[in-house]
């Protein structure tokens, strides 16, 4: 029997990455954050551009922690344009996957079972992955990451995990190669829904 297959596609900092791309503004060669600055140095950033990424700034900071000889653009949180725009690329998902086999997780993740469409369009799991990536790019602009897997869980973990060590920006898990690569895996917090507060 051939198992199940889920993409889980995440939007690469995507309220960062739509600021950017809003400002015809390369995300990773810019440093932008996502913050509203008229509540001070203290308020949060609620994203940054991947260039800020590289030069080891935290996801999440804020304002007074990044430092001080770094220059960046700061936008102010525009929630309805990142609707606008996730919704935008929902429809994309549309073009190859029926909707009742996608399910939005969060405003720029969601996971898609492919299970039923590789055949159809005589695709690896892979080849699909890179089609749907490479049309939310080309045509808004914004990066997408992608994590495949024989259940919902696995696609994720190959999505919060694998992904960032591959340079297609895709990971992969089954469960033989979980068990082979990851389950010794540390820290344990890397692991989707296992938190600091899971061993408090």
């Amino acid at each position: 029997m051939t198992p199940n297959i889920y993409l889980c596609i995440d939007l690469k900092t995507f309220y960062a990455s739509v600021e950017c791309v809003e400002r015809a503004l390369d995300p990773f060669s810019t440093n932008l954050v996502v913050a509203d600055e008229t509540r001070g140095k203290g308020a949060i950033c609620l994203a940054i551009s991947p260039r800020m990424k590289m030069l080891g700034i935290k996801n999440r900071c804020r304002l007074y922690e990044i430092p001080k000889n770094v220059e960046y653009i700061i936008a102010k949180p525009r929630m309805k344009k990142y609707m606008e725009y996730s919704a935008n690329i929902y429809a994309i998902y549309l073009k190859y996957i029926s909707k009742d086999d996608i399910h939005v997780y969060s405003i720029d993740e969601a996971f898609l079972d492919v299970t039923h469409y590789l055949n159809m369009y005589k695709m690896k799991s892979i080849e699909l992955a890179k089609v749907i990536m490479k049309d939310i790019y080309d045509t808004f602009g914004i990066t997408a990451t992608c994590g495949i897997g024989t259940n919902l869980y696995l696609a994720k973990i190959a999505l919060d995990i694998m992904s960032k060590h591959s340079p297609t920006n895709i990971g992969w898990l089954t469960e033989e190669r979980y068990r082979k690569e990851l389950w010794h895996h540390k820290p344990l917090t890397d692991f989707w829904q296992i938190g600091k507060r899971n061993f408090k």
